[in-house]
């Protein structure tokens, strides 16, 4: 019986592992890829940028005490001005004792605005606030 063997290569031989010719790429191929990226670059240049993402909150602002003075409170809060930021419609609700807390709503740009930020904002006005709760919240 004959034993066939494979062709190994020595230690004085390299094995091409990717079977390529040479270390010089074809001129024809480089210019082929070069374009493919650029038809790739136009055409992704070319797409309108996606709507930036956006939340819907409601905040619910409570006020220390029911002799707070809930306009000024509103006013404060709605003072606050950041880019990204878009207050909508509020309202006084009923907690008790004869207590109302703000419920505000506002629409945020995902990416310019930090909740956290615009809490400790609000926040900031401690004569009439007394905390800061997201009462509901959804994406846009």
């Amino acid at each position: 019986m004959s034993s066939t063997t494979m062709d190994k290569p020595t230690d004085n031989e390299e094995k091409d592992l990717f079977d390529s010719d040479s270390e010089e790429e074809d001129p024809a191929v480089v210019a082929e890829r070069n374009k493919r990226l650029e038809e790739y670059k136009a055409k992704k240049a070319a797409k309108p940028p996606k709507p930036a993402a956006k939340s819907l909150v409601t905040l619910d602002v409570k006020p220390w005490d029911d002799e707070t003075n809930m306009e000024e409170l509103e006013a404060n809060v709605r003072a606050i001005e950041v880019e990204g930021l878009v207050w909508g419609g509020s309202q006084l609700v009923d907690i008790g004792f004869g207590i109302k807390k703000l419920q505000i709503n506002l629409v945020v740009e995902d990416d310019k605005v930090s909740l956290d930020a615009l809490y400790a904002q609000i926040e900031e006005d401690e004569d009439h606030v007394q905390s800061t709760d997201v009462a509901a919240m959804q994406k846009l």
